[in-house]
């Protein structure tokens, strides 16, 4: 989207597609869903764990950092990095929020 057509839109509505577009990805889903098992802060080597290149699970991470959705240190191969909690639960109250503007009884006169 250009940057020219972005305020058309609420900040929350770009908030929540600068989000999703980063979640879009299979290898930040399983970047975030191994800090999410490990319940702590990280500081290992994710190449093993996921297969990629430790260039590109550094992309992938500093895109992560740069939304705020983890936060720590990531410097080449050097990385300590865990979930904010804080962003994490804005996080679910944007999606929870999208998601109950839909009512399930809403469905049944649908086209």
């Amino acid at each position: 989207m250009g940057l020219t057509k972005t305020d058309l839109f609420t900040e929350q509505q770009n908030e929540l597609a600068q989000i999703s577009k980063a979640l879009a990805h299979p290898a930040r889903i399983a970047i975030i869903q191994h800090i999410l098992k490990a319940e702590q802060c990280i500081n290992g080597d994710l190449v093993g764990e996921l297969g990629l290149a430790q260039p590109t699970i550094s992309q992938h991470l500093k895109e992560l950092k740069q939304l705020g959705i983890i936060k720590g240190s990531i410097e080449g191969t050097s990385m300590n990095y865990c979930i904010d909690a804080d962003k994490w639960r804005y996080i679910r109250t944007l999606v929870v929020d999208l998601f109950d503007q839909y009512s399930i009884s809403d469905s049944e006169d649908c086209c």
